[in-house]
């Protein structure tokens, strides 16, 4: 503060504390910690040139194929794509005109168009775009890879949610217009499952679908590249998960199974077979080495159950002993249940990364949750973008591009906070920065 500043505040405290010792006071404490707040919100500016070139792995991401002129547009970015969904009041970062969204634009495509520069980069397109965001390699939680996602910087992430409702799903679909355009993509997914084994239709026993059907499915994908296995499952029900018998199961999928069943089950009947589904799929992903990848967020649509999507309801699946060696990656930092997530780290096999957070948060309330986090378990902590194709606008390249920027922006806000405050070393910042954008998905994945 410079002195002329500081002489002119002196003589205004003078005169308040003159007239009002009392209102002086507050003003004072008022004063300092607004100032306090601005300097915790600075990020070092040799910390923060540090992370901007560190060469991150994104956990998570829905990156777009690159087409040649005149062929389909890719369609496997997602198995439940956003723009199904009924319209919503749209966060301030997603709305038009978002002016970050212009700056990335800029920043990645000069004076050139997007097409100019997809049909310049032919195949590698792709690639080139991780280039643009700083990113070594990304995660791709798609439906299946394919040409131009080379697999030395694309890491396949597959769906998992088909194989847990393989009934007639009409009483969820119903539930509302979200879920009955989710639950009909879901059918055609769990058809291509079945294709891909040799079938029609799903097996009379609930033993014949786990043997014919489901571990086949996993395997598959697991040969193919997957490291690991998607649940979007908080867009279809609650994240409650219970631990069913085999048995109990088996009597659900018997009962309504059967091509001559007259009646879907309610909700209540066929919520034990998903369940157990769910946790047969987890065990079976442990034994492969893929990890379970998990969307714990509030999510997109008017219709979206937040209060099922708490991550404290998968806290009976992080306790199952039987389910120990697999690892539970909750997605996009389980916003707004930021505490009730990072309590469930102290579980050895639960991680979570902020993908989304990443895009729709400012970097300094982001910074808030990483901190959060890193004072307690900064080994589970991931960073990623979820880079999405969500609208014509702002494509998985600009959304990649603001969300790298801002998640790296704001964990160099957090760890000055944390370096300011005593609670690290300058070494230690440079290492904890290092393990959340790289190394803690190395160990995680064997990358």
């Amino acid at each position: 503060m410079r002195t002329r500043t500081r002489r002119k505040l002196y003589l205004h405290f003078s005169e308040c504390f003159s007239a009002s010792p009392r209102l002086c006071v507050i003003l004072s404490l008022a004063l300092l910690a607004a100032c306090s707040a601005t300097r915790q919100e600075r990020a070092d500016p040799d910390l923060a040139r540090e992370i901007s070139n560190i060469k991150a792995i994104d956990n998570h991401a829905h990156p777009v194929r690159w087409t040649a002129a005149g062929e389909p547009a890719d369609r496997g970015f997602d198995a439940l794509p956003v723009e199904s969904m009924e319209a919503e009041s749209d966060p301030v970062a997603f709305r038009p005109g978002n002016a970050a969204l212009q700056d990335a634009h800029r920043a990645m495509y000069g004076g050139q168009s997007k097409p100019q520069v997809m049909a310049a980069k032919g195949a590698q397109y792709p690639a080139w775009v991780l280039d643009q965001m700083g990113i070594e390699t990304m995660l791709a939680n798609r439906v299946e890879m394919g040409p131009s996602l080379d697999a030395a910087r694309f890491r396949w992430v597959a769906y998992a949610d088909a194989l847990i409702f393989p009934l007639d799903n009409f009483h969820l679909a119903a539930r509302n217009p979200d879920r009955k355009g989710f639950f009909s993509l879901e059918d055609q997914l769990r058809g291509h499952y079945l294709e891909a084994v040799g079938l029609r239709q799903i097996p009379a026993t609930l033993d014949e679908y786990l043997a014919r059907v489901v571990t086949p499915t996993l395997e598959r994908q697991k040969q193919g590249g997957a490291v690991g296995e998607k649940f979007e499952a908080a867009y279809l029900r609650s994240l409650a998960f219970d631990s069913v018998d085999r048995a109990d199961a088996a009597r659900v999928y018997g009962r309504f199974a059967a091509t001559a069943a007259q009646s879907a089950p309610s909700e209540a009947e066929y919520k034990p077979l998903q369940d157990f589904l769910f946790r047969y799929i987890a065990a079976e992903c442990g034994r492969l080495g893929m990890a379970v990848h998990i969307h714990t967020m509030a999510g997109a649509g008017g219709y979206f159950d937040v209060t099922g999507v708490n991550p404290l309801n998968l806290e009976s699946v992080l306790n199952d002993a039987g389910l120990r060696k697999t690892r539970f990656v909750m997605l996009h930092g389980g916003w707004p249940f930021i505490r009730e997530i990072a309590a469930l780290l102290v579980k050895p096999n639960a991680y979570l990364d902020f993908s989304q957070q990443s895009l729709m948060l400012p970097p300094a309330t982001l910074a808030g949750n990483l901190r959060e986090w890193l004072e307690l378990n900064p080994e589970k902590v991931l960073f990623a973008t979820d880079a999405y194709p969500y609208s014509a606008e702002m494509g998985w390249e600009e959304a990649g591009y603001v969300a790298s920027r801002n998640g790296r922006e704001a964990l160099a806000m957090a760890l000055t906070a944390m370096l300011r405050d005593g609670e690290i070393s300058r070494a230690r910042a440079s290492e904890l920065a290092r393990m959340v954008l790289r190394e803690n998905a190395r160990a995680l994945y064997g990358l």
